[in-house]
């Protein structure tokens, strides 16, 4: 009963307080978003430009605190302009696509600390670069919510082309779908969900936001549409422990979000039932053993 009572509490004394509920909404919310997303940067093999465009924001989010605006706005503008930057030197030069996407986060992201060494000093604006999530504002929360909202709508919507052009692009095309379209979409989704994911855990972290939950459900399961699921409730989960756990270690949530993240990760590498490391080296074993006796 002494066990039962101190876990009761491990989750109760903490929600006592406004600023954990409201760490854990938008906690929740973000990792729901960017799991689900998550699944076709995975299947589609975007995950170095979900690193691009999670560190090309950082300038924009610096100017629109300059000048007063929300977050939001200079991130999905730098976001968005970071893509179609991509896209064009990569479709102008001779130079490859994962070097231009190198050139382009590295210099935004240069940008990005140059601004922030202008303002001023009396201004901390590391929680864009680590993350504030149990001092979110309520203008921030709205502003996840609704990001988040139009995302998992969108994606509701066309998950069916989404999911055909991340598996078969041919066969999109010649089902008369339109892959540069979708290919637009989906980076714009990208640059959206980054901007919700930032309010959490900050833009160093967001990337893992946007890659873990997704490639932790690729190992667990062979149908895309499970693996949604396994994404979504894994990120839930993950962020439901990684608040409670900062609140009672007083350390950085996002980085316990992520590091909580991780960890499933690494146990579906080791233990998956179809896909592990562990189990494949079992199968192996029996193998051997059976051709050995046979």
């Amino acid at each position: 009963m002494d066990a039962l009572t101190a876990l009761t509490e491990w989750f109760t004394v903490p929600m006592q307080f406004g600023f954990v509920q409201r760490a854990l909404l938008i906690s929740v919310v973000a990792g729901v978003a960017c799991a689900v997303l998550s699944c076709w940067m995975t299947l589609v093999g975007w995950s170095l430009m979900g690193d691009a465009v999670s560190h090309a924001v950082l300038p924009g989010v610096v100017l629109s605190y300059m000048v007063g605006l929300p977050f939001a706005v200079g991130a999905l503008v730098f976001g968005a302009g970071s893509v179609a930057l991509i896209g064009a030197v990569n479709r102008t030069s001779r130079v490859k696509e994962d070097a231009v996407i190198g050139v382009v986060f590295t210099a935004m992201f240069a940008l990005g600390l140059v601004l922030i060494s202008r303002v001023p000093s009396q201004t901390d604006l590391g929680h864009i670069l680590f993350g504030n999530v149990l001092g979110v504002s309520d203008t921030a929360i709205w502003q996840v919510l609704v990001l988040a909202g139009v995302v998992l709508a969108v994606v509701w919507y066309k998950h069916r082309d989404l999911t055909l052009y991340a598996f078969d692009p041919v066969h999109a095309h010649a089902m008369g779908i339109n892959p540069r379209l979708l290919e637009t979409l989906l980076l714009g989704l990208l640059s959206v969900t980054v901007v919700v994911a930032l309010q959490a855990v900050g833009i160093i972290l967001v990337v893992a936001m946007v890659i873990i939950p997704g490639a932790t459900a690729y190992l667990l399961t062979d149908r895309f549409e499970r693996m949604l699921v396994i994404s979504a409730v894994m990120a839930a989960a993950a962020a439901v422990v990684g608040v409670f756990a900062s609140f009672h270690l007083n350390v950085s949530t996002g980085g316990l979000i992520v590091l909580t993240q991780a960890s499933v990760f690494t146990l579906a590498y080791l233990a998956s039932p179809r896909h592990g490391v562990l189990w494949r080296g079992r199968t192996a074993r029996r193998i051997r053993a059976r051709a050995a006796t046979g």
